[in-house]
């Protein structure tokens, strides 16, 4: 399937009725409906269902690590600011507390499809402490050979030390966040590297064997315009990593305090943003990349290319992904666990996070197990955000009757195809996939808005 070159440009009139706030559906049901009554023993329970599946189904384990040396103050990361990287020492400690109380419940089922270290910046840990915690994960548990083993790296202060380091332990997969080249967006964002360190680090990657290197890019940040993005966009693709992420920016400065520090008057409008996204997929598509789910793009080689041609892309909280298991386990301070039909997330202050696991408990603050019609809602949401496509089912006209009903004026405006049981975003509607998925959210119309960023 040959991606589109041409992105549609929106009315004035369609852009405004459909900026709205909203989910990005990194879950479903969202984070507002976790319960604070979902606690360590729910997930206790949960974790010992996913631990009666066959032994030799996978798992997928997803570790937080949120030390930064500064803040990034677009950031809507948990992180923890620190210029010592012996602070590290007593979370490791605690982590090590946290896979044990894990592996206890999961029982025989310790293989792994899926590993993934995030942050914050997994590499502000030193060569030591990153060589301790991979021992400590692969004493309880087992990477598949095929695994994908990834992490979240900051270019300019991963060393090349680290990074041939956690090659031999047997990372695959890295991502380099770096937002935009431009000198006076990364100042305004206190978020400072060079196209050399990048390049430099990416060859680096690519000389011990990485593949599927990805950048992260974010579009509507203060003081971007149209020429400065392009000039990020032509000093990315002279790079040609595999894959792109191009993000949305979320600004929420009454959630996110220290989005304050940057300057609201210098955030591009709905309609210049949107440009900037559409300047982006261009340029990236041209060069031959394919449009990959909501945001993402990739080398047609790239096996999240092959598997979005074949409709069978998944996704979860670490991205998108082909080696998705039915259950992820999360580990640290806010990591959130989907495992045995709930949500889980844990606490978020260290204190608060080292108590819990010190004393022999899960580190859960809130969940929500989830019902049969979520988890049927779930299926739909995901496959539009992934694949652009569903099929509700034999019976999907009736269950989704209402549903189907508020999907007329998107098919009217031209955003959506209904061929009998199935649902296709059109190229104009892959724009506002967020929109289409919100139709079918049970839960959208009491939930508080303002805790979305807006889908434009």
């Amino acid at each position: 399937m040959e991606p589109r070159l041409d992105v549609p440009t929106p009315s004035e009139e369609l852009l405004s009725r459909y900026n709205v706030a909203g989910p990005r559906y990194t879950s479903y049901p969202t984070a507002p409906e976790w319960r604070g009554d979902f606690g360590s023993d729910a997930l206790s329970e949960r974790l010992s269902i996913a631990g009666t599946r066959d032994g030799a189904e996978p798992l997928s384990l997803y570790v937080h690590l949120p030390f930064c040396r500064s803040l990034c103050w677009y950031c809507g990361c948990n992180v923890v600011i620190s210029k010592d990287a012996g602070a590290a020492d007593r979370y490791i400690d605690h982590l090590v507390m946290e896979l044990d109380l894990v592996a206890e419940r999961l029982g025989a089922r310790r293989g792994l499809s899926q590993i993934h270290w995030g942050g914050g910046t997994p590499t502000f840990l030193s060569e030591a402490q990153l060589e301790r915690l991979w021992t400590e994960l692969t004493r309880r548990f087992t990477p598949q050979p095929d695994a994908e083993v990834a992490i979240e790296v900051h270019p300019a202060l991963t060393t090349p030390g680290q990074l041939s380091l956690l090659r031999r332990l047997g990372f695959n997969r890295v991502s380099m966040g770096l937002q935009d080249f431009d000198p006076l967006v990364q100042q305004v964002t206190n978020r400072l590297q060079t196209p050399e360190q990048t390049r430099a680090l990416l060859e680096h990657a690519r000389a011990l064997g990485f593949t599927g290197v990805n950048f992260d890019l974010i579009y509507g940040l203060p003081h971007q315009t149209a020429a400065r993005w392009a000039t990020t966009l032509e000093t990315v693709l002279a790079m040609r990593p595999d894959r792109l992420a191009v993000y949305s920016f979320a600004f929420m400065p009454d959630v996110l305090k220290h989005q304050k520090r940057m300057p609201a008057d210098a955030l591009p409008g709905a309609r210049a943003k949107l440009d900037l996204f559409r300047a982006a997929y261009e340029a990236f598509v041209k060069a031959g990349y394919h449009p990959i789910g909501m945001d993402h793009f990739a080398v047609p080689e790239d096996e999240l290319a092959r598997a979005q041609s074949e409709r069978r892309l998944g996704r979860n909280f670490q991205g998108y992904t082909v080696k998705a298991a039915s259950d992820v386990v999360a580990l640290g301070s806010t990591g959130i666990s989907d495992v045995g039909g709930a949500y889980a997330q844990n606490v978020r202050p260290l204190p608060a996070y080292y108590a819990r696991v010190a004393g022999g408990r899960l580190a859960t603050e809130r969940g929500i197990a989830l019902t049969d019609d979520d988890r049927r809602r779930r299926a739909v949401i995901t496959q539009l955000m992934c694949n652009f496509w569903t099929d509700l089912g034999d019976d999907g006209a009736r269950y989704f009757a209402p549903e189907l009903e508020r999907l007329r004026p998107f098919e009217d405006d031209g955003l959506v195809v209904r061929s009998g049981t199935q649902l296709e975003l059109t190229a104009l509607g892959r724009l506002f996939v967020r929109n289409v998925a919100m139709v079918f959210d049970a839960y959208l119309s009491r939930a508080a808005r303002p805790r979305f960023s807006r889908t434009v």
